[in-house]
């Protein structure tokens, strides 16, 4: 059997991608609830806060550290299977990377230490401090890496001299237009991811009548970030719909499945069709009429280009930014839907006593996950044919290697990845399980040396076996 080694490449880098985002998504999150707590002890001197805090660090250091693992994988993958996308852009997105590298991981290299293993063992303001700059490390980490992939999206600031992209204006290269945007979408997100999975083991806490204390800390603080911020992304992601039609018509239209390339408005909003590329329609097509127009345009009679106004080997592939865009969204609204409800029963004093909220808050943790891997899915696979848009396709930017070789590293990707991320997010469910409280007595029990190790047989016992 034939394999294509281009498609296989990208299998292999969407794989490892897609492990990958999920963690900084969280830690990015993670680090800011965590330095807010430790900030909240230092002013309120309540040493739940605290406790709360040293709980999470060590949720966090499991996460971090994988975040760390596969980001690695992704810059050797650069080398061995898309060699030709560092020769032709390498100029310009490489010093991106390297700037990250020099301030937001330097960063959070010389601050995370005192941050894990600082308790006790340093003032407390010192403690606080490293929080908040390991917090600001991963938001600048977030900033140069969306700089990077945003100039890929809708490249500025550069000159092609024979076929090699080279920097002319880094201020257009690094606030390429679609930037500022699509970072405050990234941030929102990966602080409501955290907000649902604090609210979530808050409310599992409470439904086993277990940590009450903590548990209603984090039902509140993770409800009141709920509440302000799901609404805020679906005003941001309103905004970045606006750049994308602006800046990447060809992707807004696979998005909204639009194929007619010039027909006036108004155009209607698809809820729900199959798309057929081969015949340039839609199958059971599900639409609202004039929503389209409205959401897209602002104007109930505006109009916008199809799919068919660029040549189809210009196009995108459909699937993925059509149904991962409506999986996005559906679960923005449920977030917001969750949140406000909440919000509601928390103004009438019965949020910590409806067990009916309880139940469906407690299910919520992976809603910000799914919508982050969708969300990715829906930019990246848009950006298609083109690596860097309008410089490099992809089929272009891959190594002349076999496709023998990518399938031999694919497999062996997925094996290492199945058996060491299983380990870490079966350690990470352990934590959560155990709860604050354990945690805590077995850390002085044990001296401030064990930061890491405090996961025992009790925890699955106490929780009942279930997941959190």
């Amino acid at each position: 059997m034939d394999f294509d080694p281009v498609l296989l490449a990208r299998i292999q880098f969407g794989f490892t991608v897609a492990f990958h985002i999920i963690f900084p998504s969280f830690t990015i999150g993670l680090s800011a609830w965590i330095a807010t707590l430790l900030v909240v002890w230092r002013r309120t001197g309540e040493e739940r806060y605290r406790e709360l805090a040293r709980f999470w660090t060590k949720v966090f250091a499991v996460s971090f550290a994988m975040g760390v693992v596969s980001g690695l994988v992704l810059s050797y993958q650069f080398g061995t299977n898309w060699s030709r996308f560092s020769d032709v852009v390498g100029n310009v997105v490489a010093p991106l990377i390297g700037y990250e590298v020099l301030t937001a991981f330097f960063l959070e290299a010389t601050f995370l230490g005192i941050m894990l293993f600082g308790w006790n063992r340093v003032p407390p303001w010192l403690h606080v401090l490293s929080a908040v700059c390991v917090a600001v490390g991963t938001s600048i980490s977030a900033f140069w890496i969306l700089s990077a992939n945003s100039w890929m999206q809708f490249p500025t600031g550069h000159v092609i001299r024979d076929g090699i992209a080279y920097p002319e204006d880094w201020l257009k290269i690094v606030f390429s237009p679609t930037f500022p945007l699509r970072l405050a979408h990234m941030l929102i997100a990966a602080y409501l991811t955290t907000s649902f999975v604090v609210l979530a083991i808050g409310a599992r806490y409470l439904l086993m009548g277990k940590h009450k204390p903590y548990a209603g800390i984090m039902l509140k603080m993770g409800l009141g970030m709920a509440i302000v911020l799901a609404p805020l992304q679906a005003f941001v992601g309103d905004m970045s719909g606006l750049s994308v039609r602006d800046h990447q018509p060809a992707k807004l239209a696979a998005i909204e499945a639009h194929w007619e390339a010039d027909a006036p408005g108004p155009v209607p909003l698809i809820l729900f069709a199959w798309p057929d590329e081969a015949l340039e329609k839609n199958d059971f097509e599900i639409a609202i009429p004039y929503l389209g127009s409205l959401i897209v345009t602002h104007s109930l009679s505006g109009s916008y280009p199809g799919l068919k106004a660029f040549p189809p080997e210009d196009r995108p592939p459909l699937w993925g930014p059509f149904f991962g865009f409506r999986i996005m969204v559906g679960l923005g609204f449920l977030m917001i839907f969750v949140a406000w409800t909440g919000g509601i029963l928390w103004w009438r004093g019965r949020l910590e006593t409806n067990r009916t909220f309880l139940r469906i808050a407690s299910w919520m943790w992976p809603a910000g996950f799914i919508a982050v891997l969708s969300g990715w899915i829906v930019t990246e696979v848009g950006r298609q044919p083109w690596v860097a848009t309008g410089i490099l396709r992809t089929a272009d930017a891959a190594s002349p290697v076999s496709a023998g070789v990518v399938l031999t590293s694919l497999i062996l990707f997925v094996v290492v990845y199945g058996v060491v991320f299983s380990f870490g997010i079966y350690y990470m469910n352990r934590l959560l399980v155990r709860g604050p409280v354990d945690l805590s007595r077995e850390d002085e029990e044990a001296g401030p040396s064990r930061t890491l190790a405090a996961v025992g047989p009790g925890g699955r016992e106490a929780y009942g076996g279930g997941r959190p």
